[in-house]
């Protein structure tokens, strides 16, 4: 076994620093930055409709609700379909709903986006808008922050519902449970309804409870070098046909991510830094990853070579002889003989994902996300990415 070292944070340090940072109760102190009846503050951000939009272009709407959520923060995941929903029934009530992302994408550390297929940039919200049909204006506000500053946003989701004048009649969540199947108090709705009717909000203020609004108070440079991967040891074992037998059956009790690649092959290479970065997302939730190199065990240095370049620090392994199909049928006699091959097993060996050639990562780790084990922090979020 050839091993190269690199500092690295257990997964036991990670995983607190994690639930630490991922569920956050807005306290809100007792001084708003937008108090009731105050003025919305104006915006001009992009979209995922490739325009800019601004707060003067939905004058005519009888209430304006704007709503602070985010691509990887699980809380807000768990609202989007109560957000399409809100949108889809007010709509023709003259009410408009905007989503503003006020995540920094530089601040992002791998642990972040463990609840996550996709970080929080602009190419990122029209890959999430895409995939779960979201069809309001959702805009970016991440680079600046400035318009969360101005509406003192500090957790997503965090709505604002503002009358035609455009002064605030309500802020915070959006109704009482991450659960919608045991939500008891639908304080937006309330605050719509009452001000179609020409009347005032019945509850103007309500704390907010989800994920920090990240790389806020953060300057660029700390943010970026928190995002830098550390990685510990970089192992390469030989593999046996016994050896590939076991890793086919996954005796790790976790979701285990299997790829089999080798350095001569293109759609290899190029896929490496995306399975290297989806490891390092779900790592802190368990997820083990081994590597099986297909080449000749004598070009044992150049795999090595390949693999410390990319810091793959966890489980790798090569074809300990020249037998590739005999190797490759003792993992699996059904086994396809090109590579890249990636596979995703349940802890009982079952096959949950499979992919032949250069990887479709979003399909990979949205089938990652449908299987780790549920938090009970964030009840259904299993649920929502099973869909």
């Amino acid at each position: 076994m050839i091993i190269f070292r690199f500092s690295m944070p257990s997964a036991a340090r990670l995983v607190p620093l994690l639930l630490l940072a991922a569920l956050v109760s807005a306290c809100g102190a007792d001084k708003p930055k937008l108090p009731r009846g105050a003025q919305a503050p104006d915006f001009s951000l992009p979209g995922i409709d490739g325009k800019t939009h601004t707060l003067g272009e939905y004058a005519g709407s009888r209430v304006l609700a704007v709503v602070f959520t985010g691509n990887a923060c699980p809380a807000s995941q768990l609202y989007e379909s109560r957000l399409r929903q809100l949108s889809a029934d007010y709509r023709d009530k003259g009410v408009t709903l905007v989503a503003i992302n006020p995540n920094k994408p530089a601040a992002l550390q791998p642990q972040d986006l463990s609840f996550s297929d996709v970080g929080e940039s602009l190419d990122d919200m029209k890959a999430r808008a895409t995939h779960r049909a979201i069809s309001y204006p959702y805009l970016a506000d991440g680079d600046a922050q400035a318009v969360a500053r101005a509406f003192g946003v500090v957790t997503t989701p965090h709505i604002f519902v503002f009358d035609q004048a455009r002064t605030l009649q309500y802020e915070g969540r959006i109704d009482d449970n991450l659960r919608e199947d045991a939500v008891t108090s639908s304080d937006a709705r309330n605050a719509i309804d009452a001000v179609l009717a020409g009347r005032d909000a019945p509850v103007g203020r309500t704390r907010t409870t989800g994920c920090a609004v990240k790389g806020l108070g953060e300057t660029t440079a700390t943010s970026q070098a928190a995002a830098e991967p550390n990685n510990g040891e970089v192992p390469l074992t030989m593999a046996g046909a016994e050896d590939l037998k076991k890793l086919r059956q996954n005796g790790t009790g976790k979701l285990l991510m299997v790829n089999f690649w080798a350095t001569w092959c293109v759609p290899c290479a190029a896929e490496f830094p995306d399975l290297e970065a989806t490891y390092r997302m779900y790592r802190p939730r368990n997820l083990e990853f081994v590597t099986v190199s297909v080449n000749d065990p004598e070009e044992r240095t150049a795999v090595m070579q390949f693999l410390q370049e990319h810091r793959a620090a966890h489980d790798n392994r090569l074809f300990a002889t020249s037998d590739v199909y005999g190797l490759q049928a003792a993992f699996d006699p059904k086994m396809p003989s090109p590579v890249p091959f990636t596979l995703l097993l349940a802890p009982n060996g079952d096959v949950l994902y499979q992919e032949l050639g250069e990887l479709t990562v979003l399909k990979l780790r949205r089938a990652i996300l449908a299987n780790l084990p549920e938090d009970p922090q964030f009840p259904g979020h299993r649920a929502y990415w099973a869909h």
